[in-house]
């Protein structure tokens, strides 16, 4: 139910607890370096997860559909999130993205039904598609001026997500990327947004636009 890895250790390899449901707490020490792809897939016991600061990436699928993780704490060593990286992690009501993270993988919180809060990195390059996929618990979102492309699906189906704030230096939203979004009324637009004519298909409870 508890491992401590050892100071000596620098890696933690692909699949290396995937599917070790009965795992409910690691420690990861400051000599680990990288975490691999899937590592800790469906380890649906794990609650928390510290990430040490030594670690510059978070592998694909490595927290995939660990539904019992409820807290997440990334460091500011990190810089990409992969793709799938906490998709199903169906506890996590909340979770910070560092100021390091420039790029963040298609899927990455996909199904996060739980969560409620998500502070994105201010030096953020693009919202991945699908990268929020489902996250039904979401109120709101602010988009970080550093974002300069919200990519197809990117929010779609985040049946709670009441306002979104834009800026000026974003270039184009792609389609769908708020599609189904059934609770959204409020959208702060900067003027001269591109956008995809279905960035926001499905949607008929927007009742105020923003023009900033």
């Amino acid at each position: 139910t508890e491992v401590t890895i050892p100071n000596s250790v620098t890696e933690i390899g692909s699949y290396a607890f995937k599917g070790c449901s009965g795992l409910t707490e690691v420690t990861i020490p400051n000599s680990v370096t990288s975490i691999g792809s899937y590592a800790f897939q469906n380890c649906s016991g794990l609650t928390s997860a510290t990430i040490p600061n030594s670690v510059t990436e978070i592998g694909e699928y490595t927290f995939y559909n660990c539904s019992g993780l409820t807290t997440v704490t990334i460091p500011n060593s990190v810089t990409e999130i992969g793709s799938y990286a906490f998709e199903g992690c169906s506890g996590l009501t909340s979770i910070t993205i560092p100021n390091s993270v420039t790029e963040i993988g298609s899927y990455a919180f996909a199904e996060c039904v739980s969560l409620k809060e998500i502070e994105l990195s201010p030096s953020l390059k693009s919202i991945s598609s699908f990268c929020f996929l489902n996250c039904d618990s979401l109120t709101k979102v602010i988009i970080p001026r550093s974002v300069d492309r919200i990519k197809s699906h990117a929010f779609y189906d985040c049946d709670f997500l009441t306002v979104v704030q834009l800026h000026e230096n974003l270039d184009y939203v792609e389609s769908k990327a708020f599609a189904e979004c059934d609770s959204l009324r409020v959208i702060h637009v900067p003027p001269g947004l591109g956008k995809a004519e279905d960035a926001f298909y499905g949607v008929s409870t927007i009742t105020r636009y923003h023009f900033d």
